[in-house]
């Protein structure tokens, strides 16, 4: 490993004594790694990598302290390799500079944004740009969620006025009353992470990623218009008490909204109706727990998509959460022969 690398340990990473003479690394949800020789100055080493030092500075210091620094740059690699330690690139640290709040909650997102086979993908949260459609309920969750992760650019967009009743927690609150949606959220998304970018995108420009998150309708020409521009747009939304995430359509990758709209009029050809009298309602809805369920549910979809990490439950399905015990159901939606949008069916 480069002795430039910025060797970062989770603060949240366990150190334990399992004797007088030994330390114990993490392995409380998986193995740890034993260090048997100094263990009060190991912990005090392992504890000081917040990744603002390059590994050739921790080296002088671990050195400066009496340890061997060929030993620390085996224990450091040994870390790495298994899965424990994180390096981090220069810019990975702009986000932590806005005070010890947004330090600390870099340093433990950090290792979140991170392949099972080590690679870290916290550039890809940063360069992502995602507009959520709807402050609503759980727009506005999803909204901070994804900026607190990383996510460098966030952008709702909402035209109504806020009420009392759109108040949750970690989204808007009864002092936002009155204010418009839109501004109200971006102080929430703000709160949230001080550095993320709440700028409109200027006409032309398109986002990694659409979360709708208000009453829509697979008639609606946002959706249409997404679908054709080949924006990739998720579905976040509670209805009734019931949490909704998906389908995540990637267009030319998986059928539409519009494929699945005609998956339920096959099912039931009252839907279209009942489709109408959803798209019409604007009423916030949904418990609190739902409400946070279904952002947090949506977040990691969304978070999944933009690092290419892994294939979202919700790509091409729905995750439907419902009280009280909110254990997912995914559903699938297959694109429809009447469509015409071009999606293919997903593999796996």
């Amino acid at each position: 490993m480069s002795d430039t690398a910025h060797p970062l340990l989770p603060p949240g990473t366990p150190l334990l004594r399992r004797s007088p003479d030994a330390v114990q690394v993490g392995g409380v949800e998986r193995d740890g790694v034993l260090v048997g020789s100094a263990p009060a100055a190991v912990t005090a080493l392992l504890r000081g990598l917040d990744g603002r030092r390059p590994q050739r500075t921790v080296l002088a210091d671990a050195a400066g302290d009496g340890l061997d620094p060929r030993a620390v740059a085996a224990l450091l690699d040994h870390l790495r390799a298994t899965g424990t330690l994180v390096d981090l690139e220069a810019a990975d640290l702009l986000a932590s500079d806005a005070g010890p709040a947004a330090a600390a909650r870099t340093a433990a997102e950090l290792p979140a944004a991170r392949d099972p086979d080590g690679a870290v993908r916290w550039h890809a949260r940063r360069a992502a740009t995602v507009v959520v459609e709807g402050a609503t309920r759980v727009g506005v969750p999803l909204a901070t969620l994804l900026a607190a992760s990383g996510v460098g650019r966030v952008d709702v967009r909402d035209d109504g006025v806020a009420t009392a009743a759109d108040a949750v927690a970690g989204g808007l609150t009864a002092a936002d009353e009155g204010r418009a949606r839109s501004l109200a959220a971006a102080d929430a998304v703000r709160r949230a992470s001080p550095l993320t970018d709440l700028r409109p995108l200027p006409p032309g420009a398109v986002p990694d990623l659409v979360v709708l998150a208000r009453p829509w309708a697979a008639s609606d020409p946002l959706v249409a218009g997404l679908r054709d521009a080949g924006v990739a747009h998720l579905v976040a939304a509670v209805r009734g008490e019931t949490g909704v995430v998906g389908p995540l359509v990637v267009p030319g990758v998986t059928g539409c909204l519009r494929c699945a709209d005609l998956r339920r009029r096959d099912a039931d050809p009252h839907w279209p109706v009942l489709a109408a009298q959803l798209t019409a309602a604007d009423v916030p809805g949904g418990s609190t727990l739902a409400c946070w369920a279904t952002a947090l549910a949506a977040a990691q979809t969304a978070l999944a998509y933009l690092e290419g990490s892994g294939s979202p439950a919700a790509l091409a399905g729905t995750v439907e959460l419902a009280p009280p015990g909110l254990v997912p159901r995914l559903r699938r939606w297959s694109p429809h022969p009447s469509c015409g949008c071009g999606g293919a069916r997903p593999s796996g």
